[in-house]
């Protein structure tokens, strides 16, 4: 990963902390001094520490693939996949290898560097684990950087992973800890730990966020923030997702996030997770070009790129290309 080399300083005001050679723990009453920041301040400090660790003009650019759709014996109440909804979204079987590499390659020619597929599983069988090495295997073969996001994993299918080339796994914390019942209960919040661990202890880059828009409260987003940061060490990944209401979820009536409080996160992931990649993520589609402007400004560097999330839909290429074009911002012209 690389990082700028400017160094700065600046006198702390309250809710603000100095930049480290160690890192600080954040206590949820800190991160939530941030989020409590008057907003121009908030910005002010989100983009000093930005630009210490990042050239400015830089975003990463990723697409997300569903390789395995629906049928998801969980009931995360925000996830039109789930068996239990009825969403209109139908179960399919994995993709082929030859269908990933087509999808990777043309992420690739519009200008991706990391690719992420998406299985809708609880927890993949030893044998899903085998048919996913394949499909990492063939998309590492086209240059780019991998991402796979299959549910919760055992220790040794997370090193048959890596074996296989992968460089990322996806496992969000969704929200806080005290908030998690609120959104599933077919898992613990242990659960998302444990594979989070056995991720990082087989050598793979952890990409990890959350959701906001789920009728949380801010004292949860600044636990959200305060577990993501205090993971040692913090994720080289974090998407921050606007909850997309889809019908038939049990979350499709919640109320739409103010959109600058959902920058105001985006300000404290950058913040407190100085050299992760803040990714906006899902919601993006909502969010328009001001909003996302704003989540430049507070750090954002990395985005998912194409028309599809998963399921849900996302601004086109050519609708990026345009902003980034007004922004005087740049894909990545090889991964970091």
């Amino acid at each position: 990963m690389t990082a700028c080399t400017t160094s700065i300083h600046w006198h702390a005001r309250p809710g603000e902390k100095q930049l480290a050679a160690s890192e600080p723990t954040w206590t949820i009453e800190a991160v939530q001094a941030l989020l409590d920041l008057p907003f121009m301040d908030l910005m002010f400090q989100a983009q000093s520490v930005h630009r210490a660790h990042w050239p400015a003009g830089e975003i990463e650019l990723a697409t997300l693939l569903s390789v395995k759709t629906g049928g998801c014996p969980e009931n995360c109440g925000y996830c039109p996949q789930s068996a239990e909804f009825d969403t209109g979204v139908k179960a399919e079987k994995l993709m082929s290898v030859d269908e990933v590499t087509k999808a990777a390659q043309a992420a690739k020619d519009a200008g991706a560097t990391r690719f992420c597929m998406g299985a809708a599983w609880r927890a993949p069988k030893d044998r899903d684990i085998e048919k996913i090495n394949e499909l990492v295997r063939a998309v590492k073969g086209l240059g780019l950087q991998t991402c796979a996001t299959l549910g919760m994993l055992q220790p040794n299918q997370a090193q048959s992973l890596r074996d296989a080339g992968l460089d990322y796994y996806n496992h969000n914390l969704d929200t806080a800890p005290e908030y998690y019942q609120d959104v599933v209960s077919t898992r613990q919040y242990q659960d998302r730990l444990d594979t989070l661990q056995a991720v990082r202890e087989a050598g793979i880059s952890v990409c990890c966020g959350g959701i906001i828009g789920m009728g949380e409260e801010t004292v949860h987003r600044a636990g959200l923030i305060a577990q993501l940061a205090n993971m040692d060490p913090y994720p080289e990944s974090v998407p921050i997702n606007s909850l997309v209401r889809v019908p038939g979820t049990p979350m499709a009536d919640s109320a739409p996030v103010d959109p600058l409080d959902f920058v105001r996160v985006i300000a404290v992931a950058r913040i407190t997770m100085p050299r992760a990649r803040v990714r906006l993520s899902a919601g993006r589609q909502q969010l328009g070009e001001a909003v996302q402007t704003l989540c430049f400004l507070a750090g954002a560097n990395s985005i998912f790129y194409g028309d599809k999330l998963l399921v849900t839909g996302n601004p086109d290429v050519q609708a990026d290309t345009d902003l980034m074009g007004k922004l005087g911002l740049k894909g990545l012209s090889t991964f970091s």
